[in-house]
């Protein structure tokens, strides 16, 4: 609950800067925000051993955001963190499904 809060709380007052700074800036700032999570979590559930190619097509992504803004290419930047979270959870979910069917 209180991560949903805070989550609220920041999506929030990046929408109220929006209007101050422009859309490119606050837009990748919440995809990265999403990407950044979905990565922290399949490194969390062992993607990188158990879901190599999700993972590190993930990681590289993320990182190419990170790059793009760097540039300001807001846009570009946006799409490689859609893709980065994409990948983050399914390298996430394939780690998960993995340690449960060693578990049986």
């Amino acid at each position: 609950m209180l991560r949903g809060l805070k989550k609220a709380v920041w999506v929030l007052t990046l929408g109220a800067l929006s209007g101050v700074v422009g859309c490119g800036p606050v837009m990748y700032s919440l995809g990265v925000a999403g990407a950044s999570e979905a990565v922290e979590q399949a490194r969390q559930a062992g993607a990188a051993e158990s879901a190599p190619y999700e993972y590190h097509y993930a990681v590289e992504h993320l990182n190419q955001a990170r790059e793009f803004a760097n540039e300001a290419e807001y846009q570009t930047a946006d799409e490689m963190a859609t893709i980065a979270e994409e990948y983050g959870n399914r390298a996430r979910d394939i780690a998960r499904r993995r340690q449960r069917e060693r578990g049986r």
